[in-house]
């Protein structure tokens, strides 16, 4: 079986970004999710996959754009225009990682069996894109793990990974 495995960073107020960019730098967090996805397909959206400066080593990029001429010239690169058609290029690998944006996370939440969420500790009023709410009829927390704020960290997070509840 498939897994589907919504990956983000969000704040307290389900924050995840402003102008296409992160509201924090969480270096400890960066090498988590290079961890966590390395060697699996990512499907995001086209204005998160445009945010990073190149496609990310080692890991296939699934692109959802409702642009029709939308196109990316990179052998690690594949476009495609509906979370249906992403799943479909995915079915092959047994973990697949959703990783943004905000549409992206809620038209993947209901396929999704387990996810990895980093909460960042602060909340962020001019924030303009969001994680959806967490359904706790839904999902079960299984795993936390608290990261202090320090010299690298501007914020404390915790990591928190939840799997769907199997009547869900």
């Amino acid at each position: 079986m498939n897994t589907i495995c919504l990956i983000a960073a969000a704040a307290e107020d389900n924050a995840l970004g402003k102008d296409n960019d992160l509201l924090w730098h969480l270096p400890d967090d960066f090498k988590r999710f290079k961890k966590l996805t390395t060697g699996h397909p990512m499907i995001m959206g086209r204005k998160t996959f445009e945010s990073f400066p190149k496609p990310l080593p080692n890991r296939r990029h699934i692109v959802i754009t409702r642009d029709t001429s939308y196109t990316i010239e990179h052998e690690n690169c594949i476009v495609v225009h509906s979370m249906e058609a992403a799943l479909e290029a995915t079915k092959e690998s047994p973990l697949t990682f959703i990783i943004g944006g905000g549409e992206i996370y809620r038209l993947g939440e209901p396929l999704s069996n387990s996810m990895e969420l980093t909460r960042v500790h602060a909340t962020f009023e001019d924030a303009d894109t969001f994680f959806p709410e967490i359904d706790e009829s839904v999902w079960t927390l299984t795993n936390d793990e608290f990261h202090p704020k320090d010299e690298r960290h501007e914020y404390a997070f915790t990591y928190l990974t939840y799997e769907r509840k199997p009547d869900r």
